[in-house]
């Protein structure tokens, strides 16, 4: 059985905490976090040790792994003590708030060869697992260009300050929204080289912006656009797609269905000419145990995987992660703040 703990216990945190609870390889003996209901519920309900140190926590516990949930500005202390330590590392998106910070953390990881991973779940969403094989195939030819979108209702009217509204904290629509997206185009498409521009915009947050539209261009001279907006009411939670126009069809790709159009039909993959669809009820990831999506297990459970083999990820590593961030940092350099 490996030996887990979890650092910081909040939305994210506590269904880490649920998962990896019920994983049949793993025991999680430790949790940290700063909120005393928290570690008091621990303590009473669980046999899990609860801390609110997290360097006393890596220093009394001999972990295997530890999952950091915690804010983005706090990765780098906690991810770096534990790195040191020998602790192999699943750490919350985004994975680092500056760059220089993050290729620290990625060299440590790599010098100590410890199993590392940043916590991107659409790749672990059947429908994008699709797309990415589909396009690796050639199926709608040449690509033209691509939208990469996502909208939900995070921030819908004027309220107090929270973490969300601290860009040094990791606040805003680029970071906490945008990211997802970029890190998806990212490892779809191929990596974004280059921001032509954009605009990012404040609708109702004060020091942050709630939507970002940006034009891009990929290392293989793909151009598309990113197109992210925070405050839409119409969508009752996080909404991703990705479009992407080939010369030979369309592929229209979000986390319930891949809708695919050819020009002319594909015998070898049994899709037709015009449109076919495929769902996630057919592509999901089969998983351990099911919390919130089938995703979110399916992470833990491919970086539980590695680190019993002890064996590097392809998806979703801190070097992955660590790209995302320096597209972010482009983005911000490039665009104007409205």
């Amino acid at each position: 059985m490996l030996k887990a703990g979890i650092i910081g216990l909040g939305k994210m945190g506590i269904s880490h905490a649920g998962i990896v609870g019920a994983h049949p390889d793993v025991d999680l003996i430790a949790i940290c976090d700063t909120s005393s209901l928290i570690l008091d519920t621990f303590k009473k309900y669980s046999k899990t040790k609860p801390y609110n140190d997290y360097k006393k926590m890596l220093d009394e516990e001999s972990l295997d792994f530890v999952v950091i949930a915690t804010p983005t500005k706090l990765h780098y202390p906690m991810v770096k003590y534990a790195l040191e330590k020998g602790v192999n590392v699943f750490c919350e998106k985004p994975f680092s708030l500056h760059s220089k910070e993050g290729e620290e953390l990625v060299k440590i990881a790599t010098d100590k060869r410890l199993v590392n991973q940043v916590g991107y779940h659409n790749h672990f969403i059947g429908t994008f697992r699709e797309l990415k094989r589909l396009i690796s195939l050639g199926i709608i030819g040449e690509i033209v260009n691509f939208s990469g979108e996502a909208y939900g209702p995070v921030v819908t009217k004027e309220k107090g300050s929270t973490w969300r509204s601290k860009p040094e904290e990791g606040g805003g629509c680029l970071f906490d929204y945008a990211s997802h997206v970029l890190n998806l185009i990212q490892e779809v498409l191929g990596r974004p080289n280059e921001v032509l521009g954009g605009i990012l915009k404040s609708i109702y947050s004060n020091g942050v912006e709630d939507a970002v539209y940006t034009l891009m261009t990929l290392e293989n001279n793909i151009s598309g656009s990113l197109l992210v907006n925070w405050s839409d009411e119409t969508y009752r939670k996080m909404s991703t797609s990705l479009i992407i126009q080939g010369k030979n069809g369309k592929i229209i790709c979000d986390a319930t269905e891949v809708k695919i159009y050819l020009k002319e039909p594909n015998l070898k993959e049994g899709l037709d000419k015009g449109w076919t669809t495929k769902y996630i009820t057919d592509l999901a990831i089969p998983v351990n145990f099911y919390l919130r999506g089938e995703e979110y297990s399916a992470q833990i459970d491919y970086f539980v995987q590695n680190v019993l083999d002890k064996t590097q990820p392809t998806l979703n590593t801190f070097e992955q992660g660590l790209y995302t961030d320096k597209v972010i940092e482009m983005i911000i350099q490039k665009s104007k703040r409205l």
